[in-house]
């Protein structure tokens, strides 16, 4: 692999669970000899992808990192939209919500919004999830063709529940999702994108499963569905959908 691939191998290792490495752990997770683990994050630091923390030697993202993740919020349409429909969800109803991407058959919140109930749901920035158990992920990947889904989950039992799920999602517009990834906690998720960029997010709000009746519920649906609908008219999303309100998904 060349020296750019492997920085972009060390730079997928953080996340929500992998805040900072060591040249051993570096060399452990890519399979590289510890000289050159060393040298790859000499060079990570030198161009201010990485910096170490104090005398550690223990490396965290630098701040072309930072640089770099707030220009990629703010450059897309699409994600600016989501972030301004979202921040005005969580604000109007009182729980989280976050605004998530997919990356195969992962998904990870790019920003998020705390709720101002007493009761509240947290969502980690960067924390990554298995898309087909999430509702941001299967509300991601109903937006694929159903050849595309099978490519991504050839194996059979998981893709045969998954492509029902994304079908409902198709019909309805939205994804449900109850105590899956939380325990007594639900989640409601649209997705929509951008045709130019090829961009797509799915918004989301996340509240505790016994606070919420199913009146409340479809409150949050219609409003979810209209605030998606507007970045969808936006931006000329051809796949957004909503109909048949109101059915769990």
């Amino acid at each position: 692999m060349t020296i750019l691939e492997n920085a972009a191998l060390v730079l997928r290792c953080f996340g929500n669970n992998c805040t900072d490495l060591t040249v051993s752990e570096v060399s452990e997770r890519l399979g590289l000899p510890k000289a050159s683990a060393s040298r790859l994050l000499k060079s990570m630091r030198e161009t201010g992808m990485l910096e170490e923390i104090g005398g550690s030697r223990r490396h965290r993202p630098g701040r072309m990192m930072l640089n770099l993740s707030a220009a990629f919020r703010y450059s897309s349409g699409v994600i600016g939209r989501a972030r301004a429909a979202v921040h005005e969800l969580s604000q109007a109803f009182g729980h989280t919500g976050y605004v998530s991407i997919r990356d195969g058959r992962q998904v990870l919140a790019i920003a998020d919004f705390e709720g101002t109930n007493a009761l509240r749901v947290g969502a980690s920035v960067g924390n990554k999830l298995p898309a087909e158990r999430c509702a941001t992920g299967r509300s991601l990947l109903a937006r694929l063709a159903p050849a595309e889904v099978a490519l991504l989950y050839p194996d059979g039992p998981v893709a045969e529940r998954l492509a029902s799920q994304l079908e409902r999602i198709r019909r309805t517009g939205y994804s449900f999702s109850s105590q899956e990834t939380t325990p007594g906690v639900d989640g409601l998720a649209v997705a929509v994108g951008d045709p130019v960029t090829s961009e797509a997010v799915s918004l989301c709000l996340v509240y505790p499963h016994n606070l919420v009746s199913e009146a409340e519920r479809n409150t949050m649906i219609d409003a979810m569905l209209d605030s998606a609908g507007g970045i969808a008219e936006a931006v000329g999303d051809p796949l957004f959908r909503a109909a048949e309100r109101r059915v769990p998904a």
